[in-house]
């Protein structure tokens, strides 16, 4: 038998000061739960909440802007999660996010109450988790108490244990049925496509893609729609809108994947209402635990992975800061450095980390490939672990390749108007060993050429 319907309000009266809470992830976050425990902020004190990515404004938050009663704890920031951390309502937990379902099993103390949104109970007595599956599964298993919020917008997905069974089930409250939130795609910047297209270019038929979070990987999805490759697989954290436009497009068919061929594999999607739609009772479409996207040892599995992620900075050594402005944390380590590795140890693998050359702050150009990193700023992805680097000055793959010979490269595709600054202090501090010189040679199209950038 299911658990007892009870109301919201009822529900939030099981939590206790003191109590650890777990929303889960993305659209699995509670909403009418949440309302209904904000209503009861000050009968509550030191009640800590873990989530990650939240989609929409948090009731424990926001009706509790001082955090005298709720403390917030993300394994990944979202837009709004990294504006509340700014106020101090929200601090990040270091991971790499393939790991957190060990966490729980292994370092974590029991969740008090666990309570995730969820479709409506199946044929087969399941609430399934939607298209966030994520580390659901190791949170039911170590919780005190399991509650779930019913909501019929969220689409049904197949998957691996993407779902409770009612028998694990504690109480249901009736949710709000509010769609999944949306994640807007911004319109690629020519800088986005100029650095998409080296990429796209790499992309044989019969690869099998892990596309991260960004324009520049999505723009890289809107040139292999008119490439004529084919026969793509995926096998990613996150199921984009770039990723589903291909499988819409017949691009996707995993028929030559090496693992879980035929299928579409990938622990949460986030993006449109038309995504969700692709996702809803497609059986193409398989939603695994975060623990199995993302295990580097299940990645490489698949033989020409490969792994398109952003970055924020990096330096001439090649390490990669990802997640933070200095000492303000932005986003997350997420799946970058796991894929990284994955896809460097698939056969025919390639893994490429990609950005600008430039960013604007304060109406000031600055550059995003620095001599060394700002203070403060987390490597994500170390400079042993760095394949190919992408800017729209070119690419350049770092495998093999001494400090001096990196920061040569690297130099190379920073922006022509900084180049000068990076390879006086690369002489100065010993990077570059005195008495050897190098040119930035271009093509007549401003970009490296291409067999020196691959060298």
């Amino acid at each position: 038998m299911p658990g007892e319907t009870i109301l919201p309000e009822h529900a939030a009266r099981f939590v206790k000061s003191g109590m650890w809470l777990d929303y889960g992830a993305t659209h699995c976050q509670p909403d009418v739960f949440d309302k209904a425990l904000a209503a009861r902020k000050d009968e509550l004190e030191d009640v800590k909440i873990r989530s990650c990515l939240t989609t929409r404004p948090r009731a424990v938050i926001e009706e509790d802007p001082e955090g005298k009663h709720f403390h917030v704890f993300s394994w990944h920031f979202s837009g709004y999660d990294r504006k509340k951390h700014d106020c101090g309502r929200c601090n990040y937990t270091p991971l790499n996010l393939g790991e957190v379902p060990d966490y729980y099993r292994r370092f974590l103390d029991p969740v008090d109450i666990a309570i995730l949104k969820t479709c409506p109970i199946d044929d087969g007595g399941y609430f399934n988790f939607g298209p966030a599956n994520l580390w659901q599964r190791a949170v039911i298993e170590h919780a005190k108490l399991v509650i779930v919020e019913i909501n019929r917008q969220i689409p049904y997905v197949f998957g691996k244990d993407n779902g409770v069974h009612t028998s694990e089930v504690d109480y249901i409250i009736e949710g709000d049925n509010q769609p999944c939130a949306e994640l807007p795609n911004p319109v690629p910047s020519e800088i986005d496509r100029t650095v998409a297209r080296r990429i796209a270019a790499e992309i044989e038929d019969g690869a099998c893609l892990q596309i991260g979070i960004g324009g520049m990987p999505n723009a890289v999805c809107a040139l292999l729609l008119d490439s004529g490759v084919k026969d793509l697989g995926i096998h990613t954290e996150m199921m984009t809108d770039g990723l589903g436009l291909l499988y819409r497009s017949g691009r996707v068919t995993g028929a030559r994947k090496t693992l879980d061929r035929g299928k579409v594999i990938y622990t949460f999607a986030l993006g449109s209402l038309a995504l969700y739609a692709t996702a809803n009772r497609n059986p193409d479409w398989y939603c695994h635990q975060v623990d199995y996207t993302n295990s580097p040892h299940i990645i490489m599995q698949n033989e020409n992975m490969v792994s398109i992620n952003n970055t924020t900075q990096i330096d001439l050594q090649g390490q990669v800061a990802s997640e933070s402005d200095g000492h303000r944390h932005i986003s997350g380590t997420g799946g970058q450095l796991q894929f990284v590795r994955g896809a460097y140890a698939s056969k025919g693998g390639k893994s490429f980390i990609c950005l600008s050359s430039t960013y604007d702050k304060r109406g000031e150009r600055r550059s995003r490939i620095v001599f060394t990193l700002t203070p403060g700023n987390i490597v994500t992805t170390p400079r042993s672990d760095v394949m190919y680097l992408v800017t729209e000055y070119g690419m350049v793959n770092l495998k093999g390749k001494s400090i001096a010979e990196r920061a040569q490269a690297i130099i190379c595709l920073a922006h022509p108007d900084f180049r000068e600054e990076l390879e006086r202090k690369a002489y100065e501090h010993r990077l570059i060993p005195p008495g050897v010189s190098f040119s930035c040679r271009t093509s007549k199209s401003g970009g490296l050429h291409k067999a020196e950038s691959l060298s």
